[in-house]
């Protein structure tokens, strides 16, 4: 396992003078006693700054059919109302005066949650009526798993075209991905509270939203605990994608760290984002830029050049039609074309980053190895 710098076991439980502030309101929390048949859940929302997205996911929780659970909001040291969304709404607040990260965040409102089961809801995302019951149903018809997660749902919030495209793909990949699952979501995933204090919550080395779900699930997996992908667990996802911002995100957030991750574990699991037709891809949209740079070069070799470059535009079509042909169902035809172009963009920054990703693993083992290193 590599080095990391998760809480330990002991630290996630409550503990005073953190510098950190409770706010409980007690005449307006809901009070639950889970039972039999309606286990309690801790609902977990971290956040900073994001008040119109907080106001959606906590009338979306309001609006719950499940009977036994709280909602524990922890407010990432916000510097606007975000706060005062969550008073409110009469939900349980920790505010943290210093800015930390969500995975610090989530493993705060751990250390507070009442009750034995956990569920993290990232807040820009909204749940339905019915969510928490199907978590309740999990839990308790499949008692040998200790965790599981979601996705998101084929109706996006944000109506721009890049942010239904970015909100589709993830729903794709993720009802495309395997059940027996070696990975975990925080956006919307449920673990027993028992579990998660005793790995040690998630990786606060990770200062921003990043991989720390991924490497929690890897984490649950090599410690011999089961996780498993419900695709039926599904929740709307309000968040706004521009160009940049996914660019920005896919590369620096996830694409370098998770990368990283992988060369540390040594093993690339076949699922999701990382399956073979997603690594053939990225190689694929690599060569059609490759082979339109090169062609101006080389004009007695132009047709083969073009030859060379649709062949990869037709396999990266090829390895991803379903995607498309769902698209053009949840859709429009028209919608599924145009989405074509930044698709092959994404997995050309993904080929980037990941080898961004091993030029720092490499250039890191090699100073490890040198005989001088301290």
């Amino acid at each position: 396992m590599s080095t990391n710098s998760q809480v330990p076991a002991t630290a996630l439980r409550d503990h005073p003078g953190s510098g950190e502030t409770l706010a409980v309101p007690r005449d307006t929390v809901r009070e639950v006693t889970g039972a039999a048949d309606h286990p309690a859940i801790s609902v977990i929302v971290p956040v900073r700054n994001d008040p119109e997205n907080l106001e959606l996911c906590l009338r979306a929780l309001d609006a719950s059919a499940y009977p036994a659970y709280e909602v524990i909001v922890v407010d990432d040291a916000s510097i606007d109302a975000t706060a005062e969304v969550a008073r409110r709404h009469g939900v349980r607040l920790i505010r943290q005066e210093t800015r930390s990260g969500p995975a610090a965040a989530r493993n705060r409102g751990a250390a507070a949650a009442r009750h034995p089961y956990l569920f993290f809801v990232d807040a820009d995302v909204c749940v339905q009526p019915e969510t928490l019951h199907l978590v309740a149903v999990k839990f308790l018809g499949a008692p040998s798993v200790d965790a599981f997660f979601g996705s998101y749902d084929a109706s996006p919030g944000a109506p721009n075209f890049l942010s239904q495209y970015r909100n589709l793909l993830h729903h794709w990949v993720h009802q495309a991905g395997k059940e027996d699952a070696s990975s975990f979501w925080s956006g919307c995933g449920a673990i027993k509270r028992s579990v998660f204090l005793d790995q040690g919550g998630f990786d606060t080395s990770y200062a921003n939203a990043s991989v720390e779900d991924i490497e929690l699930g890897s984490r649950l997996r090599r410690a011999g605990h089961r996780v498993e992908l419900v695709k039926s667990l599904q929740v709307k996802h309000m968040k706004r994608w521009s160009l940049w911002r996914m660019i920005r995100t896919d590369v620096r957030q996830r694409g370098i760290p998770w990368t990283k991750l992988l060369l540390r574990q040594g093993k690339i699991p076949d699922d999701l984002n990382l399956r073979h037709s997603q690594r053939l891809s990225a190689l694929l949209a690599a060569g059609l830029v490759a082979t339109l740079a090169l062609g101006p070069w080389y004009h007695h070799l132009i047709r083969l050049w073009s030859l060379v470059a649709l062949a990869c535009l037709l396999g990266i079509v090829v390895l991803n039609l379903r995607f498309y042909l769902f698209l053009s169902r949840v859709k429009h035809p028209l919608f599924a074309l145009l989405v074509v172009p930044f698709h092959v963009l994404y997995y050309l920054y993904s080929s980037l980053a990941f080898a961004a990703g091993l030029i720092v693993h490499l250039g890191r083992r090699r100073r490890r190895l040198r005989p001088d290193a301290r």
